[in-house]
């Protein structure tokens, strides 16, 4: 058995802050999972819907690996990346910073973990790895997968050899702070200001304040939109409010980072910011009952309803960022 000394193996409430807790502790960096989200400019809103798809997706966050990339760039963070089509390359890129006893994240596929809890492809999750054996690869997943697990080798090959949507090569990573990581207090602001322009300013009417607005008008469609809605409308609000794929999760996580930041930083535009994204995560998790019991029932005036309330979301949170932006100058 082959395993990293001195693991925290803290599971949290999302799969990619938790993975890089575990890697920023090694580190000698220990930052709540709200700091650690803020920090990557993690929030964001995509309405995902195509031909192929089964049912819409709601993302509630940036896209995979994302939030690593901007949070390892925000502290100054060595970031080494492995991808490849190779599965004898992807296992040396695993074991060789684990035989060297440095932890390592992995993207790769849920469903194939053996345990997982959630029968659903999605290959956007992300797990840190710690140790592995004959038979086992040992993992740290998020508090509900379990915290400190393990799956069987052959399992977590095919959860890293899966292609589909949002899938990555096979990709593994390490981060380090060779000269010592950048003070946190000093990248609040520009992280904040990043992800407020990003959220107001969307390339395309599905990202952003403009993507909450798309879903306003989509979902009252979606007892239209499925052959189940039994099935696929309590799903989408599941994955909505506990997985935060498009529902509290990762306001609850934002509100806390800038309640958090503001204990750092006297700031009239954070406390505005933090009190928006408490009213729009209650307004969320409203947002998620009504579609849940829409599909239990086949009421269609509970879509209605979910819609109105996704009319004033986009209206809130683009209210909070507008004064997030405002953040400005010795702060940045």
């Amino acid at each position: 058995m082959t395993m990293v000394e001195g693991i925290d193996p803290r599971g949290m409430r999302h799969c990619e802050t938790t993975a890089l807790g575990v890697l920023l502790r090694h580190e000698g960096l220990d930052l709540s999972e709200p700091m650690l989200f803020g920090l990557g400019s993690g929030l964001s809103f995509i309405y995902w819907d195509s031909k192929g798809m089964g049912f819409p997706f709601l993302g509630g966050r940036v896209k995979p690996f994302e939030l690593t990339r901007n949070l390892a760039a925000g502290l100054g963070l060595e970031l080494r990346v492995g991808e490849t089509t190779s599965a004898r390359k992807a296992w040396q890129n695993v074991a060789a910073p684990i035989d060297a006893g440095r932890p390592v994240g992995l993207q790769l596929d849920s469903y194939h973990l053996d345990y997982f809890r959630t029968g659903v492809h999605f290959g956007g999750h992300i797990v840190a790895m710690y140790g592995y054996d004959d038979e086992d690869a040992y993992l740290v997943d998020t508090e509900a997968q379990g915290g400190a697990v393990s799956t069987g080798l052959a399992s977590l090959a095919r959860a890293r050899a899966e292609r589909g949507p949002m899938t990555a090569k096979h990709r593994s990573f390490t981060l380090t702070a060779p000269g010592g990581p950048a003070s946190p207090q000093d990248r609040i602001v520009p992280a904040i200001r990043a992800c407020a322009d990003a959220f107001l300013n969307p390339p395309i009417a599905n990202l952003g304040h403009r993507g909450i607005e798309k879903a306003a008008g989509q979902v009252p469609k979606w007892l239209r939109r499925t052959d189940s809605p039994g099935r696929d409308l309590p799903q989408a609000a599941a994955l909505m409010e506990r997985a935060g794929t498009g529902g509290a999760l990762f306001r609850n996580l934002y509100r806390d980072f800038l309640a958090e930041s503001a204990q750092l930083i006297d700031s009239g535009h954070l406390r505005t910011g933090r009190g928006l994204y408490a009213e729009a995560a209650t307004l969320w998790t409203e947002v998620a009952a009504l579609v849940a019991t829409a599909g239990e029932s086949g009421d269609a005036t509970r879509l209605t309803r979910a819609g109105s309330i996704l009319h004033e979301l986009s209206r809130i949170e683009y209210d909070a960022m507008r004064a997030l932006s405002k953040l400005t100058g010795q702060y940045s």
